[in-house]
């Protein structure tokens, strides 16, 4: 894969610049050519104008025949161009050389001379082969008319020439230009490359599970961010592989511990005297107590598992919370305390209408109590209140606890993170809670002090604010 990428980057670099190289030596070419082609046009053009104008003012009244004469004996001797005299039926009356020439004449700079214009003719001789510029002026007669052609002719074969070595040398130019670009290219493609296959490299290491992998940074660009982004990105993973591998050995020594009293239990039951009441008591409520605690570990688990994959339907209606408030005062404030620990319960006289799942939302709040007695030690102090504001409705919960290190204070409610509490529990909890105020539309925070307590606060969006098109 990354060989074709090469081939394709590098192909790419090379297709750019051989575009641009072709479009700059055509262009210099065109220029080249024009510039001695024009040279040599300009030049001639203005000798043959200058003649035919002289001849025409001081040779008004001569013959055609009688001008030829005097044309080709006042030639200079350095005159360089061919001149000849062609009457109006396009023959060659006098040349330079003293000859008059059978055929006609069809190239189209006379017959732009015999409708009074100066004609310029570049082009191959049908008599000599040669590649020629001819320039012919109209010759008049002192009434104004057109009795004559004065052409002016000299070979471009040398220009062409000169014109063709500099093609050749700028072809080679361009060819050197070309086998450089390509191996720039290759380089060029090869550098971009290389970080890219690092990277793949890293992307195999972290699919086999080595989270530690990290690619190189090389340059602060496109490709340094990705490696960044990768290595941000292994990072993660490896705190996430870390974490879920502290869960699940935190998981099974939870699973463990009430299997193990549950299994010791029930062998002593059987084995025992089951007429010793109390004895047999004892290990049914044990045996009880425990398989509650199994069958909430493994609702947590079947819950987080609904939630992460998106399964987890909410049965919403209006709800007073009021009523959902009174029930978990009714649960907490009344039931078994062994630690004594006191519960204080507010709550708002007036209807507090919200639109959630009534179940759902009373597992958040169970669990944020129940979170409260586990780290609240003996005789403290847990407070329940809920309150209305415009928008929202504010449920409270807060203690007197051991509270949450500033270091797991952020982390708390991340999946499967337990943080430095040695207390028994998933990992799970706050993680539930979270995405329950998530799929409720709203928010939930903790503040904690060590060794002082903690608050924490949900907030959610009050039925008239959700729905007020509806009320």
């Amino acid at each position: 894969m990354m060989k074709g990428l090469k081939r394709r980057v590098a192909a790419g670099f090379c297709l750019i610049i051989l575009l641009v190289v072709a479009v700059m030596e055509g262009l210099f070419l065109f220029t080249v050519r024009q510039y001695y082609l024009g040279s040599a046009i300009e030049a001639l053009r203005t000798r043959a104008t200058t003649s035919a104008d002289f001849y025409n003012k001081y040779l008004p009244g001569y013959t055609l025949h009688d001008r030829s004469k005097y044309v080709l004996e006042n030639i200079s001797k350095n005159e360089f161009a061919k001149v000849e005299i062609v009457d109006p039926q396009k023959r060659v009356v006098l040349d330079s050389y003293g000859f008059a020439a059978d055929g006609l004449i069809e190239t189209s700079d006379v017959d732009h001379a015999l409708r009074g214009e100066t004609g310029v003719w570049v082009g191959t001789s049908s008599r000599t082969g040669e590649r020629i510029i001819a320039v012919s002026n109209a010759l008049e007669n002192d009434q104004g008319n057109i009795v004559g052609v004065l052409r002016y002719t000299v070979s471009a074969e040398g220009l062409y020439s000169v014109i063709n070595r500099i093609t050749w040398i700028a072809i080679g130019v361009g060819l050197l230009v070309i086998a450089g670009s390509i191996v720039l290219s290759l380089l060029l493609a090869q550098r971009i490359i290389n970080p890219i296959s690092e990277l793949t490299q890293v992307v195999k290491q972290i699919a086999t599970g080595n989270f530690s992998y990290r690619a190189k940074k090389r340059y602060d660009d496109e490709v340094g961010l990705l490696a960044d982004s990768f290595n941000f990105m292994a990072e993660e993973l490896g705190k996430n592989e870390k974490l879920k591998n502290d869960f699940i050995s935190s998981i099974s020594h939870e699973l463990r511990t009430p299997l193990t009293s549950i299994k010791g239990w029930g062998e002593t039951v059987l084995s025992g005297n089951l007429e010793d009441k109390e004895e047999t008591v004892l290990g049914l409520e044990v045996i009880s107590r425990e398989t509650d605690r199994l069958i909430g570990l493994v609702e947590e688990l079947l819950d987080f598992s609904k939630y992460q994959s998106g399964e987890m339907k909410m049965n919403r209606c209006q709800i007073d919370l009021r009523h959902l408030i009174v029930d978990l005062e009714q649960q907490f404030g009344h039931h078994a305390n062994p630690k004594e620990i006191s519960f204080a319960f507010a709550c708002e006289p007036s209807p507090c209408m919200i639109v959630g799942d009534a179940n759902r939302l009373k597992q958040l709040f169970v669990n944020l109590l129940d979170n409260a007695y586990k780290f609240t030690p003996p005789n403290g102090k847990i407070e329940l209140r809920a309150a209305c504001t415009g928008k929202e409705a504010i449920v409270t919960v807060r203690d007197n606890g051991e509270g949450i290190e500033p270091d797991d204070l952020n982390r708390v409610m991340d999946k499967f993170y337990k943080g430095k509490s040695k207390k028994s529990g998933s990992g799970l909890g706050l993680s539930i809670c979270k995405e329950i105020v998530r799929l409720h539309e709203g928010t939930i925070s903790i503040e904690s002090v060590p060794q002082e307590g903690t608050i924490v606060t949900v907030a959610l969006p009050l039925a008239i604010q959700r729905h007020s098109g509806q009320t």
